[in-house]
């Protein structure tokens, strides 16, 4: 899978609000009313990861989530981090 330029990456991400580049992830940090919220939205998403077989680096404390995307095979940001990300931007409001 094909690695993406660090300018090919930030134009995906002006696509993903609240979505950054740092330290070789694309991230985002996401704030739920409390814990309940925050695990029903871990579990969407832990489906989603699972049905393409790409899965995040990611931690959650009580209301927060927060989800770091990276093609490991490929040592860098690929169309499976994008896709991904898009596909989490649908489930959260």
């Amino acid at each position: 899978m094909k690695k993406y330029t660090a300018l090919e990456i930030q134009e995906h991400l002006n696509t993903l609000p609240g979505w950054v580049y740092e330290g070789g992830f694309i991230a985002k940090k996401f704030v739920f009313k409390d814990f309940s919220e925050a695990f029903a939205f871990m579990t969407r998403v832990a489906l989603i990861q699972e049905a393409m077989h790409h899965h995040a680096d990611w931690s959650g404390v009580y209301n927060k989530v927060t989800l770091q995307l990276r093609t490991h095979d490929a040592d860098g940001i690929t169309a499976k981090d994008i896709g991904l990300a898009e596909k989490v931007a649908l489930i959260y409001d």
